[in-house]
């Protein structure tokens, strides 16, 4: 078949975005994810996103749209681990603080998904697109979850009292690694916090 007789490609779709699309997705994400740590929210761009991929950027618009809806998913991408947190309060009252402060310590601790949440957190700490965007993940993730399985009143308070409590002691910990909290037995870290979230949870 001559190039004049081939089938014109559909506008609007680059070539391969139907053939091996998860992958694609898949490293489109993977790239994101390395240049917004790397560079920032505002520094990052699409063809750079696109070059670290190996893909077009056409491609990354394919799949994602914009520069706004690629962060946002790879902020999901990022953060699913942690989404996990909130089934420790739908196990009732008795002992919720210590589930959720081992479950949230005991993410933390996993060096490849701790790795992930402090580039994405110092992106957010540097750079107001960015910052609001974090938020509105998270309240919506994460807080709202947390605080529909709470019997208090105020809920949606209570579970971001207990979440800045956390991102603080994780801020502490992790990221400026204050001694010796930055060292210190995440068991005993566990036996010192859950009182506090046990009280932001379930008093009333």
């Amino acid at each position: 078949m001559s190039a004049e007789e081939a089938p014109a490609r559909r506008r609007g779709r680059p070539a391969g975005s139907r053939a091996g699309a998860p992958r694609t997705r898949e490293a489109i994400l993977a790239a994101a994810r390395s240049e917004f740590a790397a560079r920032g929210y505002a520094k990052a761009s699409i063809r750079g996103i696109a070059r670290a991929a190996g893909v077009d950027p056409a491609l990354v618009h394919h799949h994602f749209g914009s520069k706004d809806q690629l962060f946002a998913a790879a902020l999901e991408i990022t953060f699913a681990p942690a989404l996990m947190v909130h089934d420790a309060v739908a196990g009732g009252p008795e002992g919720v603080g210590e589930r959720l402060a081992r479950s949230f310590l005991s993410l933390w601790e996993q060096p490849e998904v701790r790795e992930r949440l402090i580039a994405v957190i110092r992106s957010a700490l540097t750079e107001d697109q960015a910052t609001v965007m974090l938020r509105e993940f998270v309240s919506r993730e994460l807080m709202e979850r947390i605080a529909a399985g709470l019997d208090v009143p105020e809920p949606q308070l209570r579970a971001e009292l207990a979440a800045s409590h956390m991102v603080g002691l994780a801020l502490a910990r992790y990221v400026i690694r204050v001694e010796p909290l930055a060292s210190a037995d995440p068991e005993e870290l566990v036996r010192l916090v859950a009182p506090v979230l046990q009280r932001y949870l379930t008093e009333r």
